[in-house]
């Protein structure tokens, strides 16, 4: 079975990382498996990738906290980025010729650049399945509404996609009631449950003993994700650490690979007069780091709260408010089901942060992990979805084209 997964990944490492958990566990549950990804993030690289995957990497571009598109890295116009990795992705689609292909989160690819080759799969590879793979929450409803209305996005998912598979639970974000699915589209949706972790490749007391833990000393993770906008929690928590009395604990900061250099090296010449805290840039191992620690502080991304719900450690999360509100309503919700203790991006400040790390340290592991109270069986399903459908043969289809106007 040939796989093709796109994943466009504008902002941070969220998306990748998110398409990769899937990849690889497609690759070691389905026979004779080839999965080639198409993405444009910066840090696929740095990722362990296994054999039988492989990717195709797009020029760069970047979303600012305030959600404008640019270019990365190259000295070209962002529409002149945009028709080259529309380029790539077409050829890309039609050398492969996928049994099955897998979109990450925006029916048309970032920018519409996904929509000549959808069109094409359509038109020349009617057997090939499609799914549209979404997160369990995009953003606030009213906004979301608006912006599949405006690029009309129900249209595309749609004509273009055999299936939505949303990855998470229906009882905390209904993606169908939330964002007015019409009835077509609902018909499609399968509620896989949040995609759980592998379980970690290091030891715990070898990790620990990695992140500057002694025997006995509790150990405090601070995980920032890509770290793009990550300065204030890290700062904050830093700043939290130099309160009098000393902390008891530990600490190691992952200050994440997009943090800017300046802001990096602020962080490091303040975790270095805090005393006692590691600081490393980047891991492709962040559930052994997590597993090693006592208490998690971190952002509220998809991946860091399905490591945290996999783990069942405490842990305090403050999710980013903008330049989507996906982070901060998956807090609200999952703080409200109690899964984790959660302050307020605009709350946040020294004092609260370092009173809520000591509850969480002394209040110790649940014995009744949070994976045990949410639906984790994302993978698994999505497995069955795929290769199920895949082998079922397709009706013949009606001459394909998506409207002009669609992006």
């Amino acid at each position: 079975m040939r796989i093709l997964v796109y994943s466009h990944d504008s902002f941070g490492l969220g998306n990748i990382r998110r398409m990769l958990a899937i990849c690889e566990y497609l690759h070691k549950t389905v026979k004779d498996a080839s999965i080639l990804i198409i993405s444009g993030s910066p840090m696929l690289q740095g990722f362990r990738i296994l054999q039988g995957i492989d990717y195709i990497k797009l020029p760069c571009l970047k979303r600012s906290v305030e959600g404008e598109l640019d270019v990365r890295f190259l000295d070209i116009e962002t529409a002149e980025i945009v028709r080259l990795r529309q380029e790539l992705i077409q050829s890309t689609v039609a050398s492969f010729r996928p049994d099955v292909v897998l979109v990450d989160k925006k029916p048309a690819g970032l920018a519409g650049e996904l929509r000549p080759a959808m069109e094409w799969v359509r038109r020349v590879l009617p057997q090939t399945r499609t799914y549209l793979v979404l997160r369990d929450i995009l953003d606030e409803p009213g906004v979301t509404i608006r912006q599949w209305e405006k690029s009309r996005a129900y249209e595309t998912a749609d004509w273009c996609y055999d299936g939505v598979l949303v990855l998470g639970a229906r009882e905390v974000f209904d993606v169908c009631d939330e964002y007015a699915f019409p009835a077509n589209l609902r018909r499609k949706v399968h509620f896989c449950g949040y995609v759980a972790r592998t379980p970690p490749a290091q030891p715990r007391q070898e990790m620990r003993h990695a992140l500057g833990a002694e025997h006995g000393e509790p150990l405090v993770l601070v995980t920032a994700g890509g770290g793009e906008d990550g300065y204030k929690l890290l700062h904050t928590y830093l700043e939290s650490l130099r309160l009098a009395p000393a902390p008891f604990w530990r600490s190691a900061v992952v200050t994440g690979p997009e943090l800017p250099a300046e802001q990096a090296a602020q962080i490091r010449q303040s975790a270095a007069q805090a005393g006692h805290v590691r600081v490393i840039e980047f891991t492709n191992d962040m559930i052994s780091c997590m597993n090693a620690a006592d208490c998690i502080v971190s952002m509220g991304g998809y991946n860091t709260v399905c490591e945290l719900l996999t783990l069942g450690k405490p842990a305090v999360v403050v999710p980013r408010a903008r330049p989507v509100a996906e982070q901060q309503l998956r807090a609200e919700r999952m703080a409200d089901l109690g899964l984790f203790r959660a302050i307020p991006e605009e709350q946040l400040e020294p004092v609260a942060l370092r009173k809520a790390v000591e509850t969480e340290l002394a209040r110790g592991a649940d014995p009744e992990s949070p994976s045990q109270l949410l639906d984790m069986g994302a993978l698994p399903r999505i497995r069955a979805i795929v290769q199920a459908q895949a082998e079922v043969p397709l009706p013949a289809l009606a001459p394909f084209a998506l409207p002009e106007g669609v992006y």
